[in-house]
């Protein structure tokens, strides 16, 4: 039975959450806090090369790394714009089996849906009302979303950077993986952590991010923005399910320029660049190899020596995700098993910082 449906009384809590605090009760927190990551994904279908190669595959890695790994599917997150129901929906149980079939296992890590949990909303109220208003108006995402909307940005899109920190924090978590374009986000959830402690005493982890080594993967007809879902050229971007013929034609059509050599030189040869970095990271070669081996290649041919690599990277993630959507009901148990072992970790941390704050 999960924990906080056993939990009615105040001393029985107390008991629990002694047994459950383990190295965390600690009065020092950045010292003896248990090693955590923790990081999260919008369900907007499946993943494409850029979520794959910028966050994915180092989750992969991360959770055979470490001891107390979480990842979210942060449907929260992803009605800060408007959502159909039914594609929502379907949109998580697409990124679930997206997320197995690239790797994720809920044997070494804890996938779940966020919206599960309901301490994440709880806190993310308390830290709300712990940060100013210009503080969250000076975010960069804030200012290029609402331009982008002519300035009819949403209360919740402005807000979901506490949400964000309230999903991180709720765990201890010590580590948070992140792409370069979340960096001034990750720094307010530090300074969030930093808050709180100040003023209500030693208590959650101040969490460091995590930048992977592919840190943006550019948009294939844009190398001056990162590769989108929302991109409104769908040639733009490559989804992992993409077929064979549809991943040729996307890089036939890649924006490079008119020098037929292939090097890598991201200032000057943006689109050649990209194609390098994504060559290099689909086959595990250093930037400098891959340049060395397409010597002698113009970067027509290149473009489609890197389609090969890539439908050669997904065709197994490919296989496995079709076979995974094929069993909604499995799909459905790995959110309700991942949901209820975050629940427990959740439950009596969001306790503790109600106890801080003053309520009964």
């Amino acid at each position: 039975m999960a924990l906080y449906s056993i939990r009615k009384a105040r001393g029985c809590w107390r008991f629990t959450r002694a047994l459950h605090k383990g190295a965390e009760a600690a009065p020092a927190p950045q010292k003896d806090a248990v090693k955590r990551v923790f990081s999260g994904i919008q369900p907007t279908g499946i993943p494409h090369l850029g979520n794959y190669l910028g966050a994915i595959e180092s989750w992969v890695r991360l959770q055979d790394a470490h001891g107390s790994v979480l990842y979210s599917i942060v449907d929260l997150h992803s009605v800060t714009v408007p959502q159909d129901p039914a594609v929502l929906r379907q949109s998580i149980l697409d990124m679930t089996a997206a997320l197995l079939a690239c790797g994720i296992n809920p044997e070494k890590s804890i996938l779940f849906q966020q919206s599960q949990v309901s301490e994440h909303t709880q806190l993310s109220w308390i830290l709300t009302c712990m940060v100013r208003l210009p503080r969250l108006q000076h975010l960069h995402q804030w200012k290029a979303k609402t331009a982008k909307q002519k300035h009819d940005g949403t209360v919740g899109l402005l807000t979901y950077p506490v949400l964000q920190a309230a999903d991180v924090l709720l765990y201890k978590s010590t580590h948070v993986p992140v792409g370069e374009d979340q960096v001034q986000h990750m720094e307010l959830v530090q300074d969030l952590a930093r808050g709180f402690n100040k003023k209500y005493g030693a208590f959650f982890p101040v969490p460091q991010a995590v930048l992977t080594s592919m840190r943006k993967v550019k948009s294939l007809r844009d190398p001056s923005a990162k590769m989108s879902k929302s991109d409104p050229d769908k040639l733009a971007t490559v989804r992992i399910t993409d077929s064979p013929d549809e991943i040729v034609r996307k890089f036939r059509k890649a924006v490079t320029d008119f020098t037929s050599e292939v090097t890598y030189d991201p200032a000057r040869r943006g689109g050649v660049s990209n194609m390098v970095a994504i060559h290099s990271a689909v086959t595990g070669l250093p930037v400098e190899e891959v340049v060395r081996q397409s010597a002698g290649v113009d970067t027509a041919r290149y473009k489609l020596v890197v389609a090969d690599a890539v439908i050669e990277k997904f065709a197994p993630i490919k296989s496995e995700i079709e076979r995974l959507k094929m069993d909604e009901g499995h799909l459905q148990k790995v959110l309700q098993a991942g949901s209820a072992k975050a629940k427990e970790l959740a439950y009596p941390v969001c306790q503790e910082v109600k106890e801080l704050v003053g309520f009964l």
